[in-house]
């Protein structure tokens, strides 16, 4: 009972601060960097997590694969990546009314997975924030998973970082379905991991994209363990 309650909580406050965000970046068009990680940063308090940083992120890295499981992932990343990220969405969640500006005004990518030209158009975009000195995230599994396996990772990600020749550092990001589960409307209180993996570079290895998921998933599992354990809680 206590879970909904906090879950109820979340999602009011999400509304309203998503909403006061959005005006914010309208009005100071220069600082959305700052507008949202001060956003994600104030998320850490009203949610009630903290987050485990493991690793640090390469500053050359030009690409960032991070999994997905929650809403929580890019709160978490928001709140403590050093430089300006650029998420890659689909356009169902820019064409949601008001909260569709979420994306808008930062100017985010935002690509229609069932129209053949959107890998056009994610690499002019996305070489576009580069020059703009932002670093391009994607979720490579396309959508949530339930957080313990990866799914198949599409080649939107792979496609982009060998065209464009960039380095993508993966980031696992660890146990924000169980603090936010907003299928099912749970909540509570705990640590999220965020897990910085080496610096990739495409042109080295021509089977970089699949070691990739297979790193991502051994640290995964490796986490999942403690938090099952109680080491991590």
């Amino acid at each position: 009972m206590l879970s909904k309650i906090k879950a109820i909580f979340i999602m009011a406050q999400f509304v309203f601060t998503v909403l006061v965000t959005i005006v914010l970046m309208y009005i100071f068009k220069n600082s959305t960097y700052k507008i949202r990680q001060t956003w994600a940063k104030m998320q850490k308090i009203l949610i009630g997590f903290n987050i485990l940083q493991k690793g640090e992120p390469y500053l050359d890295a030009k690409l960032i694969l991070v999994n997905h499981q929650s809403l929580l992932d890019i709160t978490s990343l928001e709140a403590i990546y050093p430089k300006n990220l650029c998420w890659v969405a689909k356009k169902e969640i820019r064409d949601i009314p008001l909260f569709g500006h979420i994306l808008k005004a930062p100017k985010m990518i935002v690509i229609d997975r069932k129209d053949r030209r959107s890998m056009v158009k994610l690499l002019k975009e996305s070489k576009q924030r580069i020059s703009e000195g932002r670093v391009i995230a994607i979720f490579p599994e396309g959508t949530r998973g339930r957080g313990k396996k990866l799914l198949k990772f599409q080649k939107g990600a792979k496609f982009l970082a060998e065209k464009l020749d960039l380095k993508v550092q993966p980031v696992v990001v660890v146990n924000t379905r169980s603090i936010f589960d907003s299928q099912n409307f749970k909540a509570k209180s705990g640590t999220v991991v965020v897990n910085y993996l080496d610096l990739v570079d495409p042109k080295k290895d021509g089977n970089w994209y699949e070691k990739i998921r297979e790193d991502m998933q051994a640290t995964l599992d490796q986490y999942n363990k403690k938090f099952e354990s109680g080491e991590l809680a």
